[in-house]
């Protein structure tokens, strides 16, 4: 295949990549403790025993994603057992598939009592499960993590750090796994009543993907132009006397 073809593609892949990460942020932005993620790539350099050609060609490589770890902003919900984590820590909890862990500090109560997450996995506390009955009145929830009650001290949230955060792979419903393991998190505080925001900045993103899709178009064009001339030398050759 042409060489100005094989960079051309290489970079509309490259791109097309960039919008896929581009939408996922912008989809997740109002999702609590939700990090977006950025595209790295690389240079690649394709000899010619590689493509079949007479020279070597420097291509687009896409090397994945990275995570942004930034914080985001803890708002204020005013929902009792809402909690917001200042610094570095994920909370705990026990799913179908084992322990994952999350940033996502929005829990409810379920039928039994227990704090859990959306999608009714318990938060786990230095003990297991955290659970709180109506005779505990109104609970409070220190920095520290400890849970009290009108009879005194229910349980304390298990908040957890790892040394590679980047390494941690996404589970869906902005869970992580990691085979690390977990450390307790230190310097980390609980914000009751309030969440961490995405780390996703809109306008930001937005500016992003217009930048990429320009790319794209621009590239688009290079290769129809290249694909033109390319035609018009053929069709200029074949009115030539033999």
């Amino acid at each position: 295949m042409d060489g100005t073809v094989l960079a051309g593609l290489s970079q509309q892949m490259a791109t097309y990549s960039s919008l896929d990460v581009i939408a996922n942020n912008l989809a997740n932005m109002s999702t609590a403790g939700f990090k977006r993620d950025v595209n790295v790539f690389e240079q690649y350099l394709a000899a010619p025993s590689q493509r079949g050609g007479a020279k070597n060609l420097t291509l687009v490589w896409n090397a994945g994603t990275a995570r942004d770890l930034t914080p985001g902003t803890i708002e204020t919900t005013g929902a009792s057992y809402d909690l917001g984590i200042n610094g570095k820590g994920y909370f705990v909890v026990q799913t179908a598939d084992g322990p994952r862990y999350t940033r996502n500090g929005h829990f409810s109560l379920d039928a039994q009592g227990r704090l859990v997450t959306a999608a009714g996995d318990p938060l786990q506390g230095e003990g297991g499960d955290i659970a709180i009955t109506s005779e505990d009145g109104n609970v409070h929830i220190a920095g520290d993590g400890v849970v009290t009650g009108l009879k005194g001290q229910l349980g304390k949230v298990q908040l957890v750090q790892f040394d590679d955060e980047g390494a941690m792979t996404k589970q869906g419903a902005n869970l992580y796994d990691t085979t690390q393991q977990p450390q307790p998190a230190t310097g980390a505080t609980l914000v009751q009543g309030a969440i961490e925001g995405s780390n996703v900045e809109p306008v930001s993103e937005m500016s992003h993907m217009l930048e990429v899709m320009r790319a794209y178009q621009t590239m688009t064009s290079l290769m129809q132009s290249h694909e033109d001339l390319k035609r018009q030398a053929m069709d200029k050759l074949a009115t030539q006397p033999t």
